[in-house]
């Protein structure tokens, strides 16, 4: 468990030394009160003394009550600290996975950390800083008798090999249900977020006999740990009434033997179950243990797997983007979706991505914004790589408006502000001009409550309409420097169309970058260049009344030649 021991909880973790120390000594004292009463209070008949040895160990144990608690709660304090270090980063990865394309969602780190909160605050850590004082109690036994020493160190050496047997056979059991249990609530996750595709066609009972295969795996994973941890526990249990039995009847032996008194017999039987307990308890909790130990270990290799490059403090941009031999392929063995592509836009300029299905031109505009890293090839805004921008700072000057939109559950207003914050009369300013630079401020003011209309999961009290005009006010908040759009009309009705033809316009009076993939030649004439994509590679780039024409003329095009400065154009 040498995790216990890393920077961020290494002081939580030796406070919980410190305590458990303490916490140990106070707990001694039923053992010695008893022993006291059997060997000096009987003998004696003095009620004064019985008085004092009862106050004394009322304070002992009110010391260890304190001790116990404060343990606990530094634990507590541990597992949330270390929850506060991991889980942001755990989330920005998630995130950034599932923007880098399907089926790279990684969600089991945040599991792993609640695991390892958990675990923290649970018994099982308790008993591991209980286990260390055992040869402190075995020592005290042999100092009362050496028989009873001997007897107490038996017993704790069996118990020690039950919990490295337990290690053995049950770790692999215990991964393989961590395993089955992820991959079953995944498959639950894909099937929900399918949910209206599967009730819509029917597939509901496939659907479910599918995850019932997947279930079932994980159920019989889970009863095979399950029965051979139990079977451990038990056997642990058994073992230390056995131990305390014995101990008991040697411990009777040498009384009547007058070798001990009764007063030693009754201690050394107390200060043995109290010795074995937190080992008991690590045995009953070795799923607890393995389990954390395997978080701890995951955790370890996708920390390892993250590169740490640093970003660099750039000042604003204007918004001018060059794609220098752009490549991409989402994998090895797959063809490549972007192919050596070479352009420039100034700043202010826009500029319409066209090209058949699958020809490339989502790829290219998430590797233009940063979002997937290309295998060759850079994208710059104002000369610097966008790779090496920091993600916050650039989201600043960037708008986006992706293809599929999605709002959060919230508010209107806190949509558009990107989540951020939404009152003082700046921000409503700031939520205000982007609603009406997307020519949706009239819009919003007729929903029930205005910009605090609660617009529930997804927006699901919206319109396809409602929610892509929205989403666009959310791409111009702020002073973004280069918007880009993908599809931006596809749920709109003509009077939407109108209102994005306006935004338009109003973003190219204000010098902001755009860059659109539509297919409506109306947005289209709008741009001021064209870029035609055709199997990832460029097929014609200039001027957007040029590039028509050539299209809508004979339905060919050709490669447009560069120069190392600028790509060439075609012309009109």
């Amino acid at each position: 468990m040498s995790w216990l021991f890393v920077k961020r909880l290494r002081s939580f973790v030796l406070l919980a030394a410190g305590v458990s120390l303490i916490l140990n000594i106070a707990l001694l004292m039923p053992s010695i009160y008893m022993m006291q009463v059997f060997d000096r209070v009987f003998a004696s008949g003095s009620i004064e003394t019985l008085v004092m040895l009862a106050s004394v160990t009322l304070v002992f144990l009110a010391l260890g009550y304190f001790m116990d608690t404060a343990r606990t709660r530094t634990l507590a304090w541990a597992g949330r600290s270390l929850d506060k270090k991991l889980a942001p980063a755990a989330i920005r990865n998630s995130l950034t996975q599932a923007a880098n394309g399907p089926g790279r969602v990684d969600t089991d780190a945040l599991r792993d950390i609640a695991q390892l909160r958990t675990f923290l605050s649970g018994s099982s850590a308790i008993a591991l800083f209980d286990a260390p004082w055992l040869p402190i109690y075995l020592l005290l036994i042999s100092l009362m008798h050496p028989l009873l020493g001997l007897t107490a160190c038996i017993g704790a050496l069996l118990l020690l090999v039950l919990g490295v047997v337990t290690d053995r056979l049950t770790r692999e059991h215990s991964e393989q249900s961590v395993q089955c249990s992820r991959a079953t609530a995944r498959f639950a996750e894909k099937l929900t977020r399918n949910a209206e595709a599967i009730i819509g066609m029917g597939m509901t009972d496939t659907a479910v006999a599918r995850w019932s295969d997947h279930h079932q795996r994980s159920l019989s994973a889970q009863a095979r740990q399950i029965h051979l941890s139990s079977t451990l526990a038990a056997l642990a249990r058994s073992a230390r009434q056995v131990l305390q039995v014995a101990m008991l009847g040697i411990g009777a032996w040498l009384v009547v033997d007058t070798r001990a008194s009764t007063g030693i017999m009754i201690a050394a039987t107390i200060l043995l179950s109290r010795a074995l307990q937190p080992v008991e308890h690590l045995i009953s909790g070795w799923r607890a243990l393995i389990d954390a130990r395997g978080a701890w270990h995951r955790l370890e290799l996708r920390s390892s797997g993250e590169s740490a490059a640093a970003k660099i403090a750039l000042p604003t941009p204007t918004g001018r983007l060059e794609v220098e031999r752009l490549s991409y392929t989402f994998a090895a063995s797959k063809p490549a979706l972007i192919r050596n592509l070479t352009f420039a836009i100034d700043a202010g300029e826009s500029l319409g991505v066209i090209g058949a299905s699958a020809s490339g031109k989502t790829t290219l505009i998430r590797l233009m914004l940063g979002i997937w890293k290309p295998q060759t090839g850079a994208v710059r805004l104002d000369g610097a790589d966008i790779a090496r921008w920091d993600r916050g700072d650039l989201g600043a000057h960037i708008g986006y408006l992706p293809q599929d939109v999605e709002l959060f559950s919230g508010t209107v207003a806190e949509n558009i502000a990107r989540l951020g914050a939404t009152s003082g009369a700046e921000v409503s300013l700031k939520l205000i001009r982007a609603a009406r630079l997307a020519h949706a401020h009239e819009m919003i003011l007729q929903l029930p409550d205005g910009y605090d209309t609660q617009i529930g999961e997804g927006g699901a009290v919206l319109s396809g309409g409602q929610r892509q005009r929205i989403a666009l006010a959310r791409a111009l908040y702020g002073d973004p420097k280069l918007v880009v759009l993908d599809e931006p009309n596809a749920n709109l009705d003509a009077a939407g169309e109108a209102a994005l033809l306006a935004s338009l316009a109003q973003l190219k009076s204000r010098g902001i970058t755009v860059i659109m993939v539509c297919h409506n030649p109306t947005f289209m004439a709008a741009m001021d260049r064209l870029l035609l994509l055709k199997n990832g590679m460029l097929d014609l780039f200039g001027p957007s009344a040029g590039v028509m024409a050539r299209v809508r003329g004979n339905g060919t095009s050709r490669v447009v030649a560069f120069n190392p400065a600028r790509a060439s154009e075609a012309s009109a």
